[in-house]
């Protein structure tokens, strides 16, 4: 069943004009085991399953796996040039190696090992171009939550926030036919 969603995800992207060339600046940029996720990918999914146009996205999280420079202002340097590029999106650069540390976490692996961290295992997924322009993908708890409308928390995910975050975010305003995990 999976290798269904498989093909499947990555048809959508690639029949997205606009996320391919988010994907391609990204790219441009040859970071270190470079991706987009959270929203990125879970909004587009979400709006697929529902029928509907693009939901509007807080930001672009661009996340990449650098041990040589794990400075904020080197991650600030990185969003300053995507926003050259494409001044219209609100763009997030963090490189996981810090963010372990930020989150009092042992050091990440990779940004796979970063991801599994993230609240909820439909948004756990990220994405980039490789070098020959084809899609490829990271997603350490697969993509059948995501596209059977399952929101829940990740093992590695503190359930008070969790739980939080969701009431937050409001998603089943957007998303009705989302089941939440309490």
């Amino acid at each position: 069943m999976e290798n269904d969603f498989t093909t499947e995800f990555v048809t959508i992207i690639e029949n997205d004009a606009w996320m391919l060339s988010i994907l391609e600046t990204v790219k441009s940029l040859n970071l270190s085991d470079c991706w987009i996720g959270a929203g990125f990918v879970r909004n587009k999914i979400w709006d697929y399953k529902h029928q509907r146009t693009r939901t509007s996205l807080n930001d672009i999280d661009v996340i990449f796996f650098d041990k040589n420079d794990s400075s904020k202002e080197y991650e600030l340097t990185l969003e300053k040039k995507l926003h050259t590029i494409i001044p219209t999106v609100n763009w997030s650069v963090k490189n996981q190696v810090r963010m372990s540390v930020r989150n009092g976490h042992s050091q990440y692996e990779n940004c796979c090992d970063a991801i599994s961290y993230w609240p909820e295992t439909a948004t756990a997924i990220a994405v980039k171009l490789n070098s020959n322009n084809q899609i490829e993908f990271i997603a350490p708890y697969g993509l059948s939550d995501l596209f059977n409308l399952i929101v829940k928390p990740t093992p590695n995910f503190d359930l008070t926030t969790y739980r939080e975050r969701v009431t937050n975010k409001g998603w089943k305003n957007t998303w009705e036919k989302l089941f939440i995990e309490e």
